[in-house]
């Protein structure tokens, strides 16, 4: 580490030491040994400095974040903040960056290593936005993305990660985002474009009888926020579009790739597309080694299957649900394998959310700050195991044209082109 950066970091480290705050009993924060991990935060404003907050009773105006208890780390030189380390439990660290990389000792690391790729939940815009940051992100990777060694989809995330081993252009992609598809894909289009923002009404009753009494009698396996799905009303839209584009872009890799044969079973490489079983709460990896047998429209539907909006998918049987429910990313699916460089894009977190006034918009950064703070956690863990995590979150600029609903597919292209400027704004600070 160059020595501004050591100094930085050893300045970060001794204002964390002298504040010795403590989060409902929490440990102190502690100076990270020679052999911790080190976390390089890729910053993009202007000033360094450190504040130390009890959780939800103290607030530092001048800190501008809003704080889920513990430290507020916020560097803002441009220097790298080598050394500093997520908190023990009790703390939390949060930064106003766009795009955070958590590396080992970077002088070990190896000209070509396994590369993964995790694509989150978020939506028709959380897929808009994370178009516009692959087509900024192919120019750090080894290989295209379609050609990476492990693809990780989460709902909007599977449809992409799909599109990917099914090596659709990113050009053809960003077409599709724009209403600009061309050839077969404008039939598909058309046939989206129907699907309103809104949801039909729901059918009467519990969604998942099983799934609320398991959250109810086995609160230690069901999460909370997993088993609540479960009271949600039957969702009665279906993926008719989705399930169709998934389904020709497969047919049309096949064709090419063997020359008119029958598709096969699965698309090429190691795709992993998560999906909720309804009934038990528990993540299934469609894809996977031993994971129930799916074709790969299924598994994108199944993926994409919103509790209370769309209908459950059934496969083999059972019932699955968006795999959002269980998680925003799946980044730990990623713990114990040998992939050395994992790229993160999560639509629904946000390293740097923005301030805004009205209080919906409020509320909603909030939870991003939750799904943030468990996606780093995620982040730190897999660091630990020597792979070097770059997260890209969308940018309070990304937010403002997000707006409140994800689905709202009449946004698509303002969001579109602009993750295309703020995704290279991110990578190139970073």
């Amino acid at each position: 580490m160059p020595a501004a950066g050591r100094s930085v970091a050893g300045d970060l480290a001794g204002a964390l030491l002298a504040q010795r705050t403590q989060v409902d009993g929490g440990p102190a924060v502690r100076a990270p040994s020679p052999s911790a991990p080190v976390i390089n935060l890729a910053v993009c404003c202007s000033v360094a400095r450190i504040c130390a907050l009890a959780t939800g009773r103290l607030r530092d105006p001048a800190a501008r974040a809003v704080t889920l208890g513990g430290v507020i780390a916020r560097s803002r030189g441009g220097a790298d903040c080598g050394g500093v380390v997520l908190p023990a439990a009790g703390w939390v660290l949060e930064v106003a960056v766009a795009a955070v990389v958590f590396s080992p000792d970077r002088a070990g690391r190896r000209s070509r290593c396994r590369t993964g790729l995790v694509l989150g939940a978020g939506g028709v815009l959380g897929a808009a936005w994370m178009t516009g940051a692959l087509a900024c992100l192919q120019d750090r990777l080894p290989c295209q993305a379609g050609d990476v060694d492990v693809i990780v989809g989460t709902s909007a995330g599977a449809v992409l990660a799909a599109a990917l081993r099914c090596h659709a252009p990113v050009e053809e992609m960003m077409a599709w985002q724009r209403g600009q598809a061309t050839g077969m894909l404008a039939e598909h289009a058309a046939l989206a474009a129907r699907d309103g923002p809104l949801p039909p009404l729901p059918r009467w009753g519990v969604g998942s009888v099983r799934l609320a009494l398991a959250g109810v009698a086995a609160p230690h396996r069901v999460p909370p926020w997993v088993g609540a799905k479960a009271w949600l009303p039957r969702g009665q839209a279906r993926h008719a579009a989705l399930r169709s584009v998934v389904g020709a872009l497969h047919r049309q890799h096949h064709q090419r790739a063997c020359r008119g044969g029958p598709p096969q079973h699965w698309v090429d490489g190691h795709t992993w597309v998560a999906a909720v079983d309804y009934d038990t709460g528990q993540r299934v990896l469609f894809g996977q080694e031993g994971a129930p047998r799916a074709s790969l429209p299924d598994a994108v539907v199944a993926s994409c299957s919103i509790p209370g909006w769309y209908e459950p998918a059934v496969i083999g049987g059972r019932r699955y649900v968006d795999g959002g429910v269980r998680s925003a990313t799946s980044l730990d699916v990623l713990r114990g394998t040998d992939v050395r460089d994992v790229y993160v894009l999560a639509p629904t977190a946000s390293t740097e959310p923005g301030h805004p006034l009205l209080p919906y918009l409020w509320w909603q950064r909030r939870l991003r700050q939750v799904l943030t703070y468990g996606l780093l956690r995620q982040a730190q863990a897999l660091c630990a195991q020597g792979k070097r995590v770059t997260v890209l979150t969308p940018g309070p600029r990304d937010l403002a044209a997000m707006g409140i609903n994800l689905m709202d597919r009449r946004r698509s292209e303002a969001v579109l082109d602009l993750s295309l400027r703020t995704s290279a704004d991110a990578l190139r600070k970073a």
